[in-house]
């Protein structure tokens, strides 16, 4: 991570860390960086993505970028508008899956692609410059796009073909702005669509903007109550997507990325698919009998994309309902994904879980453990030490990876929350108790060293 961007943009609680003083040199560290040019600014729904974002365009406008303000979007749209409207960067203001008082600022490359951590090194390093401006008559203006729903909208129909006549959905957009895409996309497609948390709120009172299995329980009793065929769940600003079965269960997320690997697979041959370290050992079986290979990479979607890029990957995508359909554009799409899990049921004509019981499954826990990015460092320098003391097979290229006979473990910091992040996979329920256990306990143990 560095001094200002985690890893998925800069991000943090408003007023603390997140300021309009800081957007305003992002902005301008932007403009400075493209050296002017057209550039689209969207927000999510939060109370204060009008100050953030108000910030932003400022920074933009004084380095002689033209701004296209195009109000409040999903994150995928924002993405799609800038790949499809032939623009040169997108801003995008939001914390994604984070609470209410956390806001962010993530860049965007014009085929919507996000930007590597190479580039926000480079737009650290002119936040922190002297501001250098362009002569008077070089300062562009903002002009304010309301339809980058509709191209949104628009490319998604194009991509996903299927006829969803007769399958009955259930939406929880998150109080998020996936109301204005996800819903649409589904009736053009012929779905009957029921949605819940659908008006635009930024204080998300309908559910926790993480789409987890706790948070969902109205959406559970909603697929059952109304006898859906699905339910589709977004995080605050739509570039995740989640499942509920026919029956009213939260789908895996494991075995659904599984399942979606497979099918693109099936459809394109035998290719390569790129997943982050956090994924399941079941992708790479799913993978495997189809002739591909799975390319392992940091957690974030970044990386994700830049694997993409670098291996020629047929799709990539996060446990946690992170997609990037390539064919489309590169950012992570969640009102995409949602259509073409419609399309695979419509095409298949069997349940969610049908198709799920068909994934090999097994038990994979995860748990938090409260650390303060100050500390983070150091606890996992002792993390490392003690695991290389009493296991051989480690990876390191996203925190500490421990590769055991019967599964695996991950310990990783949050690049976005004040958390260490502890994973792990076995081959059965007990076992995996046993590990998370075991590596929850020693990341408390070296944040108890570490303080004192």
């Amino acid at each position: 991570m560095g001094k200002y961007f985690g890893t998925s943009g800069i991000r943090g609680k408003v007023g603390e860390f997140l300021t309009p003083e800081l957007a305003l040199r992002a902005g301008r560290a932007l403009g400075e960086y493209l050296g002017g040019g057209r550039v689209a600014v969207g927000r999510d729904t939060r109370v204060h993505g009008d100050a953030i974002a108000s910030a932003v365009i400022a920074g933009l406008l004084s380095q002689g970028c033209e701004v296209v303000d195009v109000g409040v979007v999903c994150t995928p749209t924002l993405g799609c508008y800038v790949s499809e409207e032939g623009l040169d960067a997108g801003v995008m203001v939001t914390a994604s899956h984070n609470p209410p008082e956390y806001n962010g600022i993530k860049f965007w490359n014009s085929d919507g692609m996000a930007f590597t951590p190479d580039q926000e090194r480079e737009i650290e390093e002119i936040m922190d410059g002297e501001p250098e401006y362009p002569d008077w008559r070089e300062f562009k203006g903002v002009t304010r796009e309301e339809g980058a729903p509709e191209v949104h909208v628009e490319r998604i129909l194009r991509e996903v073909e299927a006829d969803g006549e007769g399958l009955r959905v259930v939406v929880d957009c998150a109080n998020g702005p996936s109301s204005l895409v996800t819903p649409t996309v589904l009736r053009e497609m012929g779905c009957e669509v029921i949605t819940i948390n659908a008006h635009l709120d930024g204080h998300f009172p309908g559910r926790h903007p993480e789409p987890r299995p706790e948070h969902l329980r109205e959406l559970m009793r909603t697929v059952r109550s109304v006898d859906a065929d699905l339910g589709i769940a977004h995080d605050g600003d739509a570039d995740r997507v989640v499942f509920v079965t026919e029956e009213g269960e939260f789908a895996g997320y494991d075995e659904v990325l599984a399942l979606v690997c497979r099918r693109i697979l099936e459809e394109k041959g035998a290719g390569k698919v790129a997943v982050n370290v956090d994924a399941s050992m079941v992708v790479d079986e799913v993978v495997r009998e189809l002739g591909g290979e799975v390319v392992r990479t940091k957690v974030g979607d970044v990386y994700v994309a830049e694997a993409i890029k670098r291996e020629g990957c047929v799709f990539g995508g996060e446990p946690n309902g992170t997609w990037i359909h390539p064919d489309a554009h590169m950012c992570p799409d969640g009102p995409l994904s949602a259509a073409w899990m419609v399309s695979l049921l419509a095409e298949e004509g069997r349940p969610l879980s049908e198709l799920l019981e068909e994934v090999p499954r097994y038990p994979t826990l995860r748990e938090n453990v409260e650390c303060p990015d100050e500390l983070k460092p150091k606890v996992m320098e002792c993390v490392e030490r003690r695991v290389r003391e009493n296991y051989d097979e480690i990876d390191t290229v996203d925190g500490v990876r421990v590769e055991l006979e019967d599964g695996w473990a991950l310990i990783r910091p949050s690049g976005t929350e004040p958390v260490v992040r502890v994973t792990v996979e076995a081959e059965s329920e007990e076992r995996a108790r046993e590990l998370r256990d075991e590596f929850v306990s020693l990341v408390e143990e070296c944040l108890r060293g570490v303080r004192g």
